[in-house]
């Protein structure tokens, strides 16, 4: 049933134009025929009536009867249903029940080598025509078409935009193909070996070996210890396009596929698709059984409950340190029932519980930086409660201790039931949020929940049964329930570890058993205080202030309010995302505010500021107020303003301007949240040359804006200089001053939040504003002769490459910024093409266009790529290569439409979301014009010609003016030879 709370994910794109409201049900486009031939014939293996559906056999969970589910005679089972979110689009998922664990010894890799296969050429799609494929029927590749491969099994994905039935029929043919005939020849092999070996290596390093290394300490004996994904290069070279077909003719059979579908078109189509395409598969040989994953084993002679078994120390130099022990029990199916999730619930209400009180402790001085339980039933290998913290400094016993001593107390004494409402509370409400977003609950969540349900042997549910299930089962989650939980959750078969440390000579692991077999003393300082806050009780903010306008945009239903004080905001109040609201505050000058000696303070406020508190109220009071509210405080710095931002509900509306109204108007100052991410960056500095990709997270901004200091990543001698009152010397004023512009967007009453704003941001007192405040330029480097090199302390097969160009900033060009991302798109095909396709010199090569809209400077197109050292050149002998001809040559028709049409499509689904319109009109109170310029986002993203695209790569993508960055192993030299791979041109 999956009825455990989950992080809704925020959909971040950056491309709205129009706002269609998901279509009705009985807008559903249907079963189109044409006069000589259906597209598919009526279905006949769906489970109607009261036939027990596949999924939900033996369980009494409700079937969601927006699934239509069949089971054909081959076996091969499907869930299909409509979903109108977001309009036009349809997501097919392929879930082949196959994954590392099924491989044999000689097979590591398999699996996934398969998954790359399979687009590589198949039955209707010529060696290489997948990607452009997609791209013309309007699909990103990537992230709109891509595929995943786990321990446990295989998936293919297409969200598929603009779906009109033929193009669905088209893709189930085409999905047909790849899934049931791939061609597996030896050049096929031989042009994807490389491509798969690359994503190993860049894959790999000192944070991968550490997961390994703890992985099979902690699951030592089963096969989910020596089989990831990837594979071994030993057993991906040694493939043959023999073996590989012996691999998929046993494991890729009808009766170990599942198919979802959900979307804009009539759910009785896709079902008839899918029994056309599928339903005359049959699969050779004798069905095989999926092998024995093994189970956690006690050691040998063990006689106590809970004993410790497999322990390791790991050393990796350049790695922060951190601990994790896992309590391991056997995993076994169950039956899906209410009854066994009313006791998951139970299961997370107790986890939350100690969570909570190991979040409290390290806020309050405990010797770990963070502290988290969990149990998870990991790929059907074991049912395991898992234990992890990282130690502040070297005292790891210290920390062990204190995380043990806090479970220790929620192990001896039942919490109280003040403890227990307030979980009941933030869980209600994630649950009631669910069901008030059911309706613009994306298709392809939808059809990843069944896929994730197979996977784990459980059903899915509506929102409406889980919340349901959730309030039928509240008054049995008493105090010595929660309790009984979890002494169980704790409870196991064997008790296994691994320290990872910098330093070889703190511990054994014989030190590491040692210390788990303490006797640790229960930490009752631990239990929360069960007092409550109320909003009521905080001091207002001032005097509610005066609306002096309020006016429509022009823009659909969109006004702006300006109050007395200076304050702005946009308000655009309708239901097509119900129980919705996006709060956004854009304050101050961002980084503009900053001298360059502030730098160090500007990198710890993202998880100082906001930790802070407020007035009277710190972090800790700041989540007691918020319990069962549906708020959030997200913190960013941006070039020209800074941004509070939130995801709420309108029942929670005033609240939540209060707590950001009064973040300028009463900040708090505790020393504990400053210092603690003082020494989370530090730690956090220690791993940054593990891997060239960490080397360029600390290094690139600050090389790009010409070692501009406020961009630096802080060193620890610079973090050992910082101070509490340092950062409120720093952030104080900027908290003070500068415009204050408001966003809410989504279902709430206008009349009711601008009494709201009136009470909150209309009640600062003015602010001061700086008339003669000069926008620093942000700079990008002059040319080099010679790439700038890093090095890195990680594996010698490691390196990335960058090139950059500097492109511009502000709103006067904002409708060229856009056409540029066209340009990038087509040069990202490029660079695709010829790094990854063609030397499989890179597994993702990337190019990106960056245009910051509220300062006029900054803006850049970078292209990246992680490789081997030795083809380092060949990137950027490429780059160059594909610059000079797109300045050079005009691009082909059809080259262009298939990054033309998956932008299109692209904003058409974005369009659908207030979040996408709020970050389109961040900055529209400074500046109106932006308003106006909403009107041609279509156009300016996806019209354009080959002569305009040549003119901006002749401008943009000049030599004279690009910047390279070579990131490659400590000791080695940066080779200056020409690439031996060519491209064939």
């Amino acid at each position: 049933m999956s009825i455990r709370p989950r992080a809704v994910a925020c959909l971040s794109l950056f491309l709205p134009f129009v706002l269609p409201m998901p279509i009705a049900a009985q807008d559903v486009v249907q079963l189109e025929q044409t006069e000589s031939e259906p597209l598919a014939p009526p279905p006949q293996a769906l489970q109607t009536g009261d036939e027990e559906t596949w999924l939900y056999e033996g369980s009494d969970i409700p079937v969601d009867r927006e699934w239509l589910f069949g089971e054909m005679d081959n076996g091969l089972r499907y869930a299909v249903r409509h979903n109108g979110v977001p309009p036009g689009q349809v997501a097919i998922r392929i879930r082949i029940d196959a994954g590392s664990l099924h491989e044999r010894n000689k097979e590591r890799g398999f699996a996934h080598f398969l998954e790359h296969l399979l687009f590589r050429e198949s039955k209707y799609l010529g060696p290489g025509e997948a990607i452009p494929m997609w791209q013309r029927l309007g699909a990103t590749f990537g992230s709109d078409t891509n595929a995943e491969t786990s321990f446990t099994h295989t998936v293919y994905k297409l969200d598929l935009p603009n779906a009109s039935p033929e193009k669905v029929a088209e893709s189930f043919k085409l999905l047909s193909g790849m899934v049931r005939e791939p061609k597996l020849t030896q050049s096929n092999l031989a042009a994807e070996l490389p491509i798969v070996l690359a994503e190993k290596r860049e894959r790999g390093g000192a944070g991968e070996r550490a997961a390994e290394q703890t992985r099979t300490t902690l699951f030592a004996g089963q096969r989910l210890a020596e089989r990831l994904p990837i594979g071994t290069p030993e057993t991906l070279s040694g493939a043959t396009p023999e073996t590989l077909q012996e691999f998929h003719r046993r494991w890729y059979r009808p009766e170990n596929t599942v198919i979802s579908v959900a979307g804009d078109i009539d759910p009785m189509l896709f079902a008839g698709l899918i029994e056309k395409w599928f339903g005359d598969w049959q699969a050779e040989g004798k069905h095989v059984e999926a092998p024995d994953f093994g189970d956690p084993v006690a050691p040998k002679g063990a006689k106590s409950s809970n004993p410790v078994g497999e322990t390791a120390v790991i050393v990796e130099p350049d790695l922060p340190r951190s601990f994790t022990y896992g309590v391991m029990r056997p995993w076994r199916p169950v039956v899906d029932t209410i009854e066994y999730n009313e006791g998951l619930l139970v299961d997370a209400i107790a986890q939350a519980l100690i969570n909570r009180r190991l979040e409290a402790r390290a806020r309050a001085g405990g010797e770990y930086l963070y502290a988290q339980v969990q149990q998870d039933d990991i790929s059907r290998s074991a049912d395991a409660t898992f234990v992890s913290f990282a130690p502040l400094g070297g005292d790891w016993q210290g920390a062990l201790d204190d995380v043990r001593g806090v479970i220790a107390d929620a192990l001896k004494t039942p919490p109280s039931d003040e403890e227990i409402a307030r979980e009941i509370a933030e869980f209600d409400v994630v649950f009631q949020s669910s069901v008030e977003q059911a309706s613009v609950q994306s298709g392809a969540e939808l059809a990843d929940n069944i896929v994730e349900a197979v996977d784990i042997r459980e059903t899915t549910a509506s929102p409406e049964t889980v919340l349901q299930v959730f309030r039928g089962m509240t008054e049995k989650i008493t105090p010595a329930r929660v309790l009984e939980h979890t002494r169980a959750l704790f409870d196991g078969t064997v008790i296994r570890g691994a320290y990872l440390t910098p330093d070889a000579s703190e511990a054994k692991p014989a030190t590491v058993r040692t210390a788990l077999l303490k006797k640790v003393t229960a930490d009752e300082n631990a239990r929360l205080a069960a007092s409550t806050i109320s909003f009521a009780d905080l001091p207002p903010i001032g005097e509610p202030g005066e609306v002096v306008a309020r006016q429509p945009t022009g823009l659909f239903g969109i006004e702006q309010i300006q109050f007395a004080n200076g304050v702005k905001a946009l308000l655009w109040a309708h239901g097509s995302e119900p129980g919705r609201v996006s709060v956004n505050v854009r304050f101050g000058s961002g980084f503009q505010a900053f001298d360059a000696a502030d730098g160090p303070y500007i990198n710890l406020a993202q998880g100082a500021l906001v930790g802070s508190g407020i007035g009277e109220l710190g972090q800790e009071e700041i989540d007691r107020i918020t319990t069962g509210r549906k708020m959030g405080f997200d913190f960013e710095v941006d070039e020209g303003a800074f941004v509070f931002s939130a995801q709420t509900r309108k029942e929670d509306l005033a609240d939540q301007l209060y707590l950001f109204a009064a973040k300028l108007d009463m900040p708090r100052w505790d020393p504990n949240p400053v210092q603690r991410n003082i020494a989370a960056a530090r730690i956090a500095y220690e791993s940054y040359e593990t891997n060239p990709g960490g080397v360029l997270s600390r290094d690139l901004e600050y090389l790009l804006r010409d070692k501009d200091t406020r961009f630096a990543t802080p060193t620890p001698q610079t973090l050992a200089g910082l101070t509490p009152e340092g950062f409120r010397e720093t952030w104080e004023p900027v908290l003070a001053e500068g415009p204050v512009e408001v966003i809410i967007f989504g279902d709430f009453d206008a009349d009711a939040a601008v009494a709201d704003l009136s009470r909150t941001f209309g009640a600062l007192e003015p602010r001061e504003v700086d008339a003669d405040l000069e926008a620093s330029e942000i700079a990008f480097p002059a040319a080099q002769e010679a790439p700038t090199v890093l090095t890195h302390r990680g594996d010698p097969d490691q390196a990335a490459a960058v090139v950059a160009w500097p492109s511009g900033g502000g709103v006067d060009d904002l409708r060229l910024s856009r056409q540029l991302e066209i340009l990038t798109q087509l040069f990202n095909n490029r660079l695709l093409e010829a790094m990854r396709e063609r030397s499989g010199a890179s597994y993702a090569p990337n190019v990106s266009s960056n245009w910051p809209t509220d300062v006029d400077s900054g803006g850049r197109i970078t292209a990246f790529a992680q490789l081997k050292p030795e083809d380092v050149p060949i990137f950027f002998e490429e780059a160059d290569r594909i610059a000079a001809e797109l300045a050079s040559t005009p691009v082909e028709a059809d080259e262009l439409a298939r990054v033309t049409e998956p932008l299109r499509q692209l904003i058409n689904r974005a369009s659908t979301a207030n979040q996408f319109w709020l970050y389109q009109l961040e900055g529209a109170t400074r500046d109106p014009r932006l308003i106006g310029l909403t009107r041609s986002l279509m156009a300016d993203y996806s019209r354009t010609t080959p002569e305009a695209m040549q003119a901006l790569a002749a401008r943009f993508l000049d030599p004279a003016k690009e910047y390279k960055i070579a990131v490659i192993p400590e000791g080695q030299q940066l080779s200056t030879r020409r690439p031996e791979v060519q491209t064939g041109r």
